[in-house]
Formats: structure tokens, sequence, C-alpha cells
């Protein structure tokens, strides 16, 4: 990208006042990759020449027009993004979008009803948002547990429905889809805010694709959203301007100043994954970590459990417990766990307040070579309390 190999490796090497390499393994705000960060400090103060920093330049300027456009064209480059799909790139992250899609959606038809698959916490809370605006039918039952996807035969879907919405990976629960769902003709919505760009899909399959920035992408309060043309302007009469796709498209994302560093903080880091491979290449790097992880739970002998079917088991999230004597997470032990683990600079292990326990997340900018840490680090802790 640019940059001098001191300078991205004075961002490998950030050091701890106890002189240990830290390795964020966290949720969201993710770990960022070292040679984004070191391109964002060298230009942080000087972008493009202009002797001001980015965040001071104006968003009507050519400096910032030019970076809208590397923006698009990246994503198209790594998407093979047909023409009649246009990016938005949007205040609000993606909890933004769990109104403005059926703000926008809704009015598609006449009845102003949506299907949604309930499969974890975000999920749900995208179909509660969605009730304001109109009708929701939930594909199947609500669980207790979010651990898998109920088999097709399960589902009730409403043929006219304005559209489908699923959650592609549940980051609390760790439910992947390994497929894309069945809609028969009704136009597909689907939140990848953490696990876009993680591997390749077809972008053909969907009417909206959304995801939040602060997994892969960079920087929260940025959502990234692809719309497909022919969904634009339909809009319900109360949605806001800033949530409108058709006037944010009429604008180039711009109905106010757009969140710029963070769309920055975005161009780095898509430049970052075209160099590293594409999809293709994020998807065996991230293959190979989330392998290192499970065989480790899978081979532990009940020592490590993972709650999540092993069908629908997340690349990007693992939730894990630590099984006492009793057959119940052993919390005192997960929580001895987390104190060795940040001792070590192995941070943000701990499982989301809403269901405990512990949780590897592997997003796109964690090394292979990180996660083997972690894994040596496991296989230590196992060795030295098992028998506690």
């Amino acid at each position: 990208m640019g940059i001098k190999s001191k300078d991205i490796e004075r961002h490998k090497d950030r050091m701890t006042t106890t002189n240990k390499t830290i390795i964020n393994f966290g949720p969201g705000p993710a770990k960022i990759p070292p040679e984004v960060l070191a391109k964002a400090q060298h230009e942080l103060c000087n972008y493009a020449n202009t002797g001001m920093s980015l965040m001071e330049l104006s968003h009507r300027g050519k400096e910032f027009a030019a970076l809208l456009q590397s923006v698009e064209q990246s994503l198209s480059d790594l998407l093979s993004l047909p023409d009649d799909y246009k990016v938005l790139l949007l205040h609000g992250g993606g909890v933004g979008q769990f109104s403005a899609v059926p703000l926008n959606l809704l009015g598609l038809k006449e009845g102003k009803t949506a299907d949604y698959f309930v499969t974890g916490s975000w999920s749900a809370l995208a179909a509660e948002e969605a009730k304001k605006y109109g009708g929701v039918n939930l594909v199947y039952p609500k669980r207790s547990n979010f651990t898998g996807i109920e088999e097709k035969s399960g589902w009730t879907l409403n043929s006219n429905a304005s559209y489908l919405y699923y959650c592609d990976n549940e980051t609390i629960h760790g439910v992947e889809f390994p497929f894309v769902p069945e809609s028969s003709g009704v136009p597909i919505v689907c939140d990848m805010s953490s696990n876009f760009l993680s591997r390749p899909f077809d972008i053909k399959k969907f009417g909206v694709v959304f995801a939040g920035a602060q997994k892969n992408l960079g920087c929260a309060g940025l959502a990234v959203v692809i719309v497909r043309k022919d969904l634009i302007g339909h809009s319900l009469p109360h949605t806001p301007a800033i949530w409108d796709y058709g006037k944010q498209v009429a604008a180039d994302s711009c109905i106010n100043t757009p969140p710029m560093f963070n769309i920055y903080i975005l161009s780095l880091v898509l430049n970052w994954v075209k160099e590293n491979g594409g999809l293709e290449g994020m998807k065996s790097r991230n293959e190979r970590k989330s392998t290192l992880i499970y065989d480790v739970v899978d081979q532990s002998q009940g020592f490590y459990t993972s709650p999540v079917c092993k069908t629908y088991r997340s690349m990007m999230n693992i939730p894990l417990h630590i099984e006492g004597k009793d057959g119940k997470p052993d919390t005192a032990l997960e929580q001895l766990f987390l104190k060795e683990a940040t001792r070590r600079g192995l941070l943000h292990l701990n499982g989301h307040r809403s269901v405990g326990g512990l949780r590897v997340s592997l997003y796109n900018a964690v090394t292979v070579e990180e996660t083997q840490i972690l894994v040596e680090f496991m296989k230590e802790f196992q060795r030295n309390n098992k028998g506690v």
C-alpha cells in the first residue's frame, strides 16, 4: 500500500506496558489490518497532497468524490457487481438499516408485509424494528436457544411478501447460513455485517445486502448498502430523507456530510483485501482459522463445547463454553480463562453479555499465526485445568 515496512511493523507490534503483543479477537470494533493503520497514519495530516487531513476537506470536493468512486469501483471489482446495483455509504451502521430496509421496501407490495428469519439476536431486533412499519411474518417460530436453522420443511413463506430478510451470520450466537434461502422471486435482503467479504457470494441472488463496517470493513458508524436499482423509489411516505435509498442515490450518499474518515478507512481495507487474494483469499485464510479453533473444541473431549450445530457453525464468530463436572458451563473456569488470556495479550474473548461464556471472533484481519497462538493457549489451559 505504498508504506515503509517499518511503519507496518510498528502497528503489527502494538505493545502494552508489559511488553506483550496484543491480539484482538473482539467481535467489533474488530482488528484492522496493520497496513491500513500505517497508511492512515501516514496520510492523516496530508491527504492526497492537499496539505489537509481528509477530515478537514469538503465532502463536495473533487478529492472526496474521487474517494467515493474508488470505493464503489473496489466493491464492484471484488463482488463482480452488475450495472443494475448501486452502492450506498450511509450513517448509522447496520442497525440503522433495520429501519431503512422496511421503510424502503415494504411499499413494494400493497400488503406491506415481509418474511423474516429469526436465527439470533440481531435478526430478532431487525424483525421487531420492521413491525413499526408493516407486517412481519416469521418464517418459523422464534426459538428460545439459537443453535441452528430450521429445516426447510418447517418454513412458512408468504408469496405476497415485499421481501425476505435474514442475517447471514449471527455475531452473538455464531450461527451462519451455509446457503442462500430460496424465495420464489421475492427480493432477498441480507444483513452481512459480520461476514461481509469473508468469502465469495453471488450478489445477483440479493435485492439488498448491507454491512456495518466495524467487523471486516473498518470503523464503526458506517454501513455499506448494495441495492438492486429496481427496488429503489418505493419508500414509504414518512421515510426520513437520510434513510431513503432513492434520495441517497440521487445525492451520491451525500444528503448530508457522510462519515468521511470511515469511508477512507473502508477504501484502504478494500485495497488490502484485493492485495491479499480477494474474496477467495479471505475464504481460504478464514477456513484455516476457524478449523484450527473448532478442531481444538472437537478434540477436547468435552472440555470446550460449542452450542451451535456443526452444519451452521460460523467462520467468523465462535461462541464456546468450558464444561464443568455437572455438565453445565463452569463460569469460574471461564473467568480464569479470560484472565489468563488477557495476561498473555489475547483480548476480547468473552462471550456477549446476553449469553456469557467465551467467543472467538476471526475477522479477516486476524491472521492464521495469531489464531495458532490462541490455539496453543487453549490447549495449555485445558492441560492445566482439566481436573479442576
